[in-house]
C-alpha cells in the first residue's frame, strides 16, 4: 500500500486515463497485482474448510468478482484503477485480521477497541470512498477520454457487484456497533449462529452436562440399589457422635 500512496492517480482521479492505453506496467504494481491475486485465489482454496457462516454465498460472490476484476483490470491494463480499488479495500483489511487474532485470543477489550476502528475505516472507505473515487471515476472520467466499449460495461458492472456487498455488511457491521453501545460488549459475528469459540464453549457445556447426568445417574442407581436391599439412603439416615449409624 505504501507505495500507491506515491501514484499520482490516487489523488487526481483523471491520472487514471492520461495516456490510456499506452500506460506502462511498473514493476511495484505487477508484484502488487500478483501478491493480491495469490490471496484471493487462497482465499477460494479455504473457503470449503472454512466456518460456514450466513454470508457464505456472498463471499463466493465477492472473491469470485475480485478475482474477474484483477484479472480483467489487468490484460485491459485498467492497472490505475485496479490498485486504486486494491488500496481502498486494504485499509479497513489491516485491522480486520488483528482483531480476529485478539478475538481467539480472548482479549475482549483490544478485540472491540479494535473493531470499532475496524468499522469506522469500513464504512467510510467502502461507503464514501469507494463511490466516489472509484465507481465515479470508471463511470464519468473514462468516457471523457474515449466512447464506452465492452470494458467499460464489465468493469462497471463488477464494481457495482462490489458496492452491493459493501452495502450488505455494511449493515451487518453497524448492527453490532448498535448492540455494542447498547450493551458495552460486543457479541457475536453476525454472520454466523455460532463462531467457532462459541461452539467450543458449547462443547465444553455438553461435557460437563453430561459429566453431572452421569453423577447423578450413579447416585440414583446407588440409591435404588440400597433400597432393594432394604435400607434406607444414606441421607435418610442420622449419625450419632460415637459413629454409629441411627435409622430414622
Amino acid at each position: 500500500i505504501a507505495f500507491s500512496f506515491q501514484k499520482p492517480w490516487l489523488w487526481d482521479h483523471r491520472e487514471c486515463w492520461t495516456g490510456y492505453p499506452q500506460q506502462p506496467l511498473q514493476p511495484s504494481l505487477f508484484w502488487y497485482y500478483l501478491l493480491e491475486l495469490s490471496f484471493y485465489w487462497s482465499l477460494v482454496f479455504t473457503l470449503p474448510f472454512d466456518v460456514k457462516r450466513k454470508d457464505f454465498k456472498e463471499q463466493i460472490v465477492h472473491h469470485a468478482a475480485t478475482i474477474f476484476l484483477i484479472s480483467f483490470s489487468y490484460c485491459a491494463n485498467y492497472i490505475r484503477i485496479g490498485t486504486l480499488v486494491m488500496v481502498i479495500h486494504d485499509a479497513s483489511d489491516c485491522f480486520l485480521e488483528p482483531t480476529k487474532i485478539f478475538n481467539y485470543m480472548k482479549w475482549k477489550k483490544t478485540c472491540d477497541s479494535l473493531f470499532m476502528i475496524f468499522s469506522a475505516v469500513f464504512l467510510i472507505s467502502r461507503l464514501i470512498i469507494f463511490p466516489y473515487t472509484v465507481l465515479y471515476n470508471t463511470y464519468y472520467y473514462s468516457m471523457e477520454i474515449f466512447q464506452p466499449f465492452f470494458g467499460y460495461y464489465f468493469v462497471n458492472a463488477l464494481l457495482t457487484i462490489l458496492q452491493l456487498l459493501h452495502v450488505f455488511w455494511s449493515c451487518l457491521i453497524i448492527h453490532m456497533v448498535y448492540k455494542f453501545i447498547l450493551q458495552g460488549t460486543m457479541e457475536k459475528d453476525m454472520r454466523s449462529d455460532t463462531e467457532e469459540s462459541d461452539k467450543d464453549e458449547e462443547r465444553e457445556e455438553i461435557k460437563e452436562k453430561e459429566k453431572n447426568g452421569i453423577s447423578y445417574f450413579s447416585n440414583v442407581t446407588s440409591n435404588s440399589y440400597i433400597q432393594r436391599n432394604g435400607s434406607e439412603p444414606l441421607n435418610n439416615r442420622t449419625h450419632l457422635t460415637n459413629g454409629h449409624v441411627k435409622e430414622r
